[in-house]
């Protein structure tokens, strides 16, 4: 016979040794938050701050009198103040995020594939007829460059300088919005679903800008449909390269350096024509919507990278949990 107190004692010890059993088989709440579906309150809270800050710029542009080209710098951080309020009134860190310095190799491949692929837009837009070549044009104002192939090594070290620096500041007001939290929340989905829709929604966030002359000024309306069509094109190498960095970052410096080099493929094509010159020799034109589907063709045909929460931090889990795997790709 056990003594009563031993008895109970005995009872919660079983008692204790079951809860604690069952709450090591139970996956922790940001265990499963971190593996687990889409939530839809996150989404909520970072569109409905995006729309509101969105719908902030459009108003106060109205009542002063000012265009929301003139905005646009300011506008490009409505995604990064979205994805801010999201992330630091929910348990999701920065960390899970991709504001971490993953990868460099992949930061490097980043500016150096953004830089071959205006090369390639600019080869796409001279191929067509009516828009020619502009070899006397002043690429950097109030900048001297050398000739011949000193010049070219200059332009590239200066695209890249403002691309990285400047410019990849003010695109990652973007990009944390976009790729940042965006893609971690949207991961379960998959490369191409989470890319597909980011892609869309990306594009249409430029409407208020695009309507106002931004890329197209003589074709507003179709520029929104062009530059959707653009975001969608866009969009799988940037979160190729966030996937492959583990980072945030790679795509504030891709974005960065892809919008210092734009201004070359504009400034070395000549056209009188404006739809040439604003819907097909613009780098988010056709000529660039078909040089990123042409980089992307390979991409796929090799297998993207898989896509979820573990692998924008750390590799991809192998099925039924055995680790990590950073080379498993989906097609």
């Amino acid at each position: 016979m056990v003594p009563a107190n031993d008895a109970r004692d005995a009872a919660e010890g079983r008692k204790g040794t079951r809860s604690n059993t069952e709450s090591a088989e139970q996956p922790s709440a940001r265990s499963t938050d971190r593996d687990g579906d889409v939530d839809s309150a996150r989404l909520v809270r970072f569109f409905g701050t995006l729309l509101l800050f969105a719908l902030g710029f459009v108003a106060v542009a109205r009542l002063a009198n000012v265009r929301m080209v003139a905005l646009a710098p300011a506008y490009m951080f409505t995604p990064a103040v979205a994805a801010a309020v999201t992330v630091f009134t929910t348990e999701v860190s920065i960390r899970e995020v991709g504001v971490r310095i993953g990868r460099t190799r992949w930061h490097a491949a980043a500016v150096v594939a953004v830089l071959v692929l205006v090369a390639v837009a600019l080869g796409i837009a001279l191929a067509v007829p009516g828009i020619g070549f502009d070899g006397t044009a002043d690429p950097v104002p109030g900048i001297p460059l050398p000739s011949g192939a000193l010049g070219v090594l200059a332009l590239v070290a200066l695209t890249v300088g403002t691309g990285v620096t400047v410019n990849a500041l003010f695109a990652l007001g973007e990009e944390f919005g976009w790729r940042g939290y965006l893609l971690w929340e949207l991961a379960p989905l998959g490369f191409w679903r989470a890319s597909g829709l980011i892609s869309v929604l990306w594009g249409v966030w430029h409407a208020p800008i695009v309507l106002d002359g931004y890329n197209y000024p003589s074709f507003p309306l179709v520029g929104v449909a062009v530059m959707t069509a653009a975001t969608v094109a866009f969009s799988p190498l940037y979160t190729y390269f966030v996937v492959r960095a583990r980072s945030v970052f790679a795509a504030g410096l891709f974005h960065g350096v892809f919008n210092a080099a734009a201004g070359t493929l504009l400034v070395y094509t000549a056209t009188t024509d404006p739809v040439l010159g604003e819907l097909v020799a613009s780098p988010v034109g056709l000529a660039g919507i078909a040089a990123f589907a042409l980089a992307t063709v390979p991409v796929a045909l090799v297998g993207v990278p898989s896509l979820n929460r573990a692998a924008l931090v750390g590799g991809v889990r192998r099925p039924g949990g055995g680790g990590t795997d950073e080379d498993v790709t989906e097609r």
